[in-house]
């Protein structure tokens, strides 16, 4: 990475990331020693790798006054009579969205069995109070914004049926999307939080130490829930003053289905779906029995892709969501590759699953699973040009993603083999002489 070519500026800091990973990591000290691995220890593990984040954003990074904000604080305050009119359609359009939610919640019954209702639990008792945080907020928010009149000020006077003037429909949309996103992934992410959590704080040191494999299980396990309690966060935190609002939401349909099928309840990897890869296999761990030194090598292997798909979503800090755009990421592993956690997530299916290998002895379930673990890795390619599409609407991503094509040694690596590729079909399209 020449210094004559400098990678553009990040929109996150390295700092944000590694206060939330020192929270989380005090908090899961705390609890393993005082045996706390129940659903509430989870969400407080949420709130100590959150807060962290929050305050070195806040008085590090100081994001309230950049400009990408839209919020103005060195000027007087907009008078509250001339901000009143605005904040209530702003209002009536936030508790309508909630209701919309709350409506969509009710209808799916999946939200009301298993690991979802934990989620659902929480949103219930969570609901009254940010009914009534709402009011205030929304009031001191507008009162400082540039621009109040924003996508949720045109959702607003859409649902109260143009009282308020005439909606933008296109910010109407934009809304609806933000807060399809939010409502759909949070809900995934809180229900998961708990189980993640209790993985790691209820291991034994004695039984994480005990093999390889035992410590790879353990390593791994502790990446996973960094990455969903860090991921939580960031569904949560989509507020301007952090500026970790969310810009924009994929506008395309391609986006929202190469996303959802990789999700419950339309994922379609999970066991007994159309595209699962382990009819008939096995995991790594059975097939290097007897093997101390392969079990070491491969271990290792799956933890380093684990902590690269970990460090990916801690490069977001506060900003992690699927399918929007809250800021283009340039550092930690965004300076190797563009989608580094689709990377290092499809390369541990390989290495951990190993498709080509079956207990049955089936050569039909070699293919099968093969084709299928490959069919999956298309999806997360599919889900990736999708979201190159979506930010490429930005020059700031333009800009970056340039600079990958010249810098960045895994899109280098690709188009090196491309342009092999190509020159070899070209030479055997030459006519012999």
């Amino acid at each position: 990475m020449r210094k004559a070519d400098p990678c553009p500026p990040s929109a996150v800091s390295h700092g944000v990331g590694i206060a939330g990973l020192a929270g989380l990591a005090v908090w899961t000290l705390i609890a393993r020693h005082f045996g706390m691995s129940g659903p509430n220890a989870g969400l407080a593990a949420v709130v100590a790798c959150g807060l962290p984040m929050v305050l070195w954003s806040l008085v590090v990074d100081k994001v309230h006054r950049r400009v990408s904000t839209g919020i103005d604080w060195r000027g007087p305050a907009r008078p509250l009579r001339a901000a009143l009119d605005i904040s209530l359609v702003k209002i009536a359009g936030l508790w309508a969205t909630w209701l919309a939610i709350a409506i969509f919640y009710c209808i799916a019954r999946w939200y009301w069995s298993g690991n979802y209702r934990f989620s659902m639990d929480l949103f219930i008792a969570a609901a009254p109070w940010l009914l009534a945080a709402s009011v205030p907020y929304v009031i001191w928010i507008d009162r400082r914004l540039v621009e109040p009149r924003d996508a949720s000020y045109h959702f607003g006077q859409w649902v109260i049926g143009g009282a308020a003037g005439a909606p933008d429909m296109e910010q109407v949309w934009h809304h609806a999307r933000a807060w399809a996103v939010k409502g759909f992934f949070l809900a995934f992410m809180v229900s998961i939080v708990p189980g993640n959590f209790a993985s790691v704080v209820e291991w034994r040191w004695s039984d994480a130490i005990a093999n390889p494999v035992a410590l790879a299980g353990f390593l791994v396990a502790i990446m996973f829930m960094v990455d969903v309690c860090i991921a939580t966060v960031g569904y949560m935190l989509t507020f301007k003053p952090l500026d970790s609002h969310i810009r924009t939401a994929n506008p395309y349909l391609s986006g929202w289905v190469a996303a959802l099928i990789c999700y419950p309840p339309f994922v379609l990897m999970g066991g007994g779906g159309p595209l699962d890869y382990h009819a008939g296999g096995a995991e790594w761990d059975v097939w290097t029995q007897g093997s101390t030194t392969l079990q070491w090598i491969l271990g290792g292997w799956l933890v380093l892709l684990t902590g690269i798909y970990a460090w990916a979503t801690v490069a977001f800090g506060i900003r992690f969501s699927n399918l929007t755009h809250r800021g283009i990421l340039t550092h930690g592993p965004y300076r190797w590759s563009r989608h580094p956690a689709y990377l290092s997530k499809n390369l541990f299916w390989w290495f951990s699953s190993l498709p080509f290998l079956t207990v049955t002895g089936s050569m039909t379930d070699m293919v099968r699973n093969c084709a299928m673990l490959a069919l999956t890795n298309a999806v997360y390619y599919w889900r990736a040009k999708t979201e190159e599409q979506h930010l490429s609407a930005d020059p700031d991503y333009r800009t970056y993603s340039e600079w990958m094509e010249r810098n960045a040694p895994v899109p280098r690596f690709f188009a090196w083999v491309i342009g092999r590729k190509r020159a070899a079909a070209r030479l055997d399209a030459q006519p012999a002489e």
